[in-house]
């Protein structure tokens, strides 16, 4: 059973199953938070066009396995040394098995030929999946650990592809104090 990865767009009819799915996790994960949750997540998944997921400046791949989506992820340009990761996913009864490790690691590669040093991401604090993720792959939480999570209007993290130990590299990445949700 091999996992093939596919470059290509979110425009792919392989990429819907992806594109519902985060749809309906953003909608479910944070309806108490958001007046009109499917609406709001309609929103943020538009908010992107397709294009700033292909090369030269971005990348948007998918991972096929028996003819079927089984994950994808995408990078779209942040300033000119960063990429920034978006719409990491895995499907539900394929999670845990290094699927999503797999995604980051391929588009951390593709970043890298696309000239870019770091890498920068934002997550909900309703994923704790994710920010597990992101710790197991070497990045750096880039927002006040000792402030509950829910505070944060986004959780930042990053990583340098150079030196994924050095943060110092990534300071003007950091969450400020406009970044909260409670003031």
């Amino acid at each position: 059973m091999s996992t093939l990865v596919v470059d290509t767009t979110p425009l792919d009819p392989r990429a819907q199953p992806l594109l519902d799915a985060l749809l309906h996790e953003y909608a479910t994960r944070y309806e108490d938070y958001r007046k009109d949750g499917g609406a709001a997540a309609a929103q943020e998944m538009a908010r992107y066009p397709a294009e700033l997921f292909a090369p030269p400046q971005g990348a948007f791949i998918l991972l096929i396995r028996d003819g079927e989506t089984v994950g994808g992820g995408a990078f779209k340009r942040y300033d000119a040394r960063t990429a920034e990761l978006k719409r990491i996913w895995t499907r539900d009864d394929l999670r845990r098995q290094g699927l999503a490790k797999q995604i980051v690691q391929e588009l951390e590669l593709r970043a890298l030929g696309q000239g870019y040093t770091r890498i920068y991401l934002t997550t909900g604090f309703k994923q704790p999946e994710a920010w597990a993720l992101y710790e197991r792959t070497g990045y750096a939480t880039l927002f006040d650990t000792a402030l509950p999570p829910e505070v944060h209007v986004h959780l930042r993290f990053g990583k340098d592809l150079l030196d994924p130990h050095r943060t110092g590299t990534l300071e003007d990445l950091r969450a400020k104090d406009a970044d909260l949700a409670i003031r």
